[in-house]
């Protein structure tokens, strides 16, 4: 696929914007340090959800997009973990709640694994992180601020940090209450005795030794030093510091943070940086309408979503209104699988410009692979609901006397489908069928749907779109001509135990006209 390169630096998708807003930062051309910096910052105090995933492919699409418009600029990903952060809460969806609670205050990388799997607790969250990072194919690499401090390798923002003092306290004092006031400090110690983050018992500074003067646990006063991962900075100071620190061009983060942004860039600013571009996206919410949470679990996982649907679908979710509040919750899910096979079956017809606001272009990185199949996530779904299929090999049953030469081999998005959709069925649709008896006169309708089915040519026995009109005809040889929805609405409630639906000719046509005909024949008898 060739693209002008005109027609990059033309686009309107949201990508390509964002990407411009970086080549003007960094002056169309390359930065000392050899690259673009993208950034993505993760805290690991519970599972890594779906809004983990959002930023960093969101992040992705971004990076792709410069590097279209501006090929010759090499780019890294960094994916940055704050897993030297104290323990505030015990997530409500982890194991081992008391072991975890009697942790509380203590940095992630030194809370035992509740799982027993891993050397800590925020190993386990790292390594389930770069688990569905390197399933996706992200390109990236991975830090530990934990590491970063220990190592020294933040030693000399630290000191900056200090040196910066006590501009950085008269940044910062204004934004808190009159107690917080007299407890705040930019630097954490971490008392080497209890292993709890101080974050209320710093006293002053001395910058001639590089130490901070803190009150431990017991009232007692100590003094370490700022360097060699003793202390680590409070997180509105961490923010900026980690842009000055590793130069960072871009980073995303969700409107929790919009308030403190003027913080974090003026941070980097007052420790002698320039700040990212950043861009600011709207919260996910829960079924009810609440923000999702990491410690409440209230969301969807990335496992959760992936055992219903392919990670295509997700990736649509992510892409799609970026700046929009949006509810996600499971029911979220068939939509976002069709939606993305319409746009990745529409991309091959369509000019250069609109092959550039097209999702799918994002999602593979500018290599949309072929859909070789006419079968959506919803037909599978309604499919599982008239077979209630115990494996895959049930609706392959279907499938591959639909369309010749479709399998799982040859479909390896449709398997996914296909599995998927016998899960969600099993999940969310099942429990909720509820049938309804048909009418008389619904009863005439369907009795001549049957006749015109079993008379149905043959060779076009796999023609969706002509079994469609023909469903229409009987709707409105029986009245319903004015009131066509009625007529389908009757159609989902009596043969399929819900309100909604497939487009009944393509239903047809997979499931096949006998099969189709022996369920009319047992819902009317």
């Amino acid at each position: 696929m060739t693209i002008s390169q005109k027609s990059y630096l033309e686009s309107k998708a949201w990508p390509f914007e964002e990407a411009r807003r970086i080549l003007e930062k960094v002056g169309g051309k390359t930065p000392a340090k050899g690259y673009v910096l993208f950034e993505t910052g993760y805290g690991p105090s519970g599972l890594p959800h779906i809004g983990t995933f959002g930023e960093v492919v969101r992040t992705s699409f971004v990076r792709h997009a410069f590097s279209m418009i501006a090929p010759e600029i090499p780019t890294k990903m960094f994916c940055v973990s704050d897993d030297i952060d104290g323990l505030r809460k015990v997530p409500e969806n982890l194991p081992n709640q008391e072991m975890i609670r009697a942790n509380l205050g203590r940095p992630l990388t030194s809370v035992p694994d509740p799982y027993q799997t891993h050397a800590s607790f925020g190993d386990h969250m790292n390594a389930r992180l770069r688990g569905f990072l390197d399933g996706f194919g992200f390109e990236y690499d991975f830090i530990s601020a934990t590491e970063k401090y220990k190592s020294g390798a933040f030693d000399s923002t630290m000191l900056r940090v200090l040196e910066k003092y006590e501009e950085l306290m008269e940044l910062m004092l204004p934004t808190l209450g009159g107690e917080r006031q007299e407890t705040y400090s930019p630097f954490m110690p971490i008392d080497s005795e209890s292993g709890i983050v101080i974050d209320k018992g710093v006293k002053g500074v001395n910058k001639q030794r590089g130490t901070v003067i803190y009150l431990d646990p017991n009232g007692v006063e100590k003094e370490v030093p700022v360097t060699g991962g003793n202390c680590k900075l409070q997180w509105k100071i961490d923010f900026g510091a980690r842009w000055y620190s590793l130069d960072v061009d871009y980073e995303i983060y969700g409107k929790d943070h919009q308030p403190n942004e003027r913080i974090y860039r003026r941070v980097c600013e007052i420790l002698g940086g320039k700040p990212p571009v950043n861009f600011t996206y709207e919260m996910f919410l829960s079924d009810n309408g609440e923000k999702i949470s990491k410690s409440k679990g209230n969301g969807i996982s990335v496992e959760d979503w992936l055992k219903y649907a392919p990670a295509e679908s997700m990736a649509l979710f992510m892409y799609q209104k970026p700046k929009t509040a949006k509810r996600l919750y499971f029911d979220v899910i068939p939509k976002a699988m069709d939606e993305y096979l319409t746009f990745a079956q529409s991309f091959v017809g369509q000019e250069e410009a609109a092959k550039l606001d097209n999702p799918a272009f994002h999602i593979h990185a500018g290599k949309i692979p072929s859909i070789n199949f006419n079968v959506s996530y919803s037909l599978l779904l309604n499919l599982a609901s008239v077979c209630n299929p115990e494996n895959d090999a049930v609706l392959w049953g279907f499938i591959s006397k639909y369309q010749q030469g479709l399998s799982a081999e040859t479909s390896p998005l449709l398997a996914k489908m296909v599995h998927c959709s016998i899960a969600y069925y099993n999940d969310f649709i099942k429990k909720n069928k509820k049938f309804r008896t048909a009418l008389e006169a619904e009863k005439s309708a369907l009795r001549e749907l049957c006749l015109m089915l079993e008379n149905f040519p043959k060779e076009q026995a796999h023609d969706g779109a002509l079994l469609q009109n023909q469903v229409f005809q009987i709707g409105k040889n029986h009245g319903y001509e004015s009131k066509m929805r009625d007529w389908f609405l009757a159609l989902y409630q009596i043969l399929l135990g819900q309100d909604q639906g497939p487009r009944m000719g393509s239903f047809i046509a997979l499931f096949g006209i006998e099969n189709f005909v022996k369920l009319v024949e047992e819902k009317i008898k």
